[in-house]
């Protein structure tokens, strides 16, 4: 049986690379997208009642190169370092036999602009571009199960690092985000406290600078002892 399913939507997310993308939603608070619908579904009457959920599912495709990337029975996880294997599902590795994930994050309501209607978002962790193929609400009784054990994913899995800024990065900030909307600062401390860095780099501990792309930026940042000193947030060079 072959079974076909087409987007209702598409992510417009901060998240331009998936470098830095939180390994779980609702880790970057400050992280705000929109599932801009497609046309046959931005219908008002089709999101009647979800006023009353603070919480939706989205299903998603992991798109980029998993579509064509093929699947792989073992999988190894940034949680344990990228040194052991699990079954891939015993875990949420993107490179499946059919490449689709589920998020949970708060919802901010409908927005209508000149790209039509969009379900504004907050915590997400999902690539820019990535398409959607379902929005669910989220049911607290059914969905969270406080007794349920967690395997290898026992907590966050990092300690929140410190976050500092130089005052280049600050004016870079500043043209940057200039209304303060896209709530930069706050994201690029809280995707650096998560520290973005694969599992294996303390294998390079002589490597010290790094960069991340959040929107249209570069955000340069170095290791400085246990914080992230942020260096510079530039335009990138194919964005300007």
């Amino acid at each position: 049986m072959n079974l076909t399913f087409s987007p209702i939507g598409t992510i417009r997310s901060p998240y331009t690379d998936k470098f830095g993308i939180p390994r779980q939603s609702g880790l970057v608070t400050a992280a705000e997208a929109r599932v801009e619908l497609l046309p046959e579904y931005a219908r008002g009457e089709a999101f009647k009642g979800l006023e009353g959920f603070s919480h939706v599912w989205i299903l998603f495709v992991f798109h980029d190169d998993c579509l064509s990337a093929g699947w792989s029975p073992t999988v190894r996880p940034p949680r344990l370092g990228g040194r052991e294997s699990v079954g891939v599902f015993a875990s949420r590795a993107p490179y499946r036999p059919n490449p689709i994930g589920i998020s949970a994050v708060e919802q901010l309501g409908l927005e209508r602009n000149a790209n039509g209607l969009a379900l504004k978002v907050r915590g997400i962790d999902l690539l820019d571009g990535t398409p959607v193929l379902d929005i669910k609400p989220y049911v607290p009784y059914a969905d969270a199960l406080p007794n349920a054990r967690s395997g290898f994913a026992m907590a966050a899995g990092v300690d929140a690092a410190d976050v500092t800024f130089s005052v280049d990065a600050l004016e870079g900030i500043a043209a940057a985000d200039p209304t303060g909307e896209r709530r930069l600062r706050e994201l690029i401390a809280q995707v650096l406290a998560q520290d973005p860095r694969p599992g294996y780099m303390d294998r390079y501990p002589e490597r010290r600078e790094f960069g991340v792309r959040l929107y249209d930026r570069n955000i340069r940042w170095r290791i400085e002892g246990k914080a992230m000193h942020v260096v510079a947030v530039e335009p990138l060079a194919d964005a300007t």
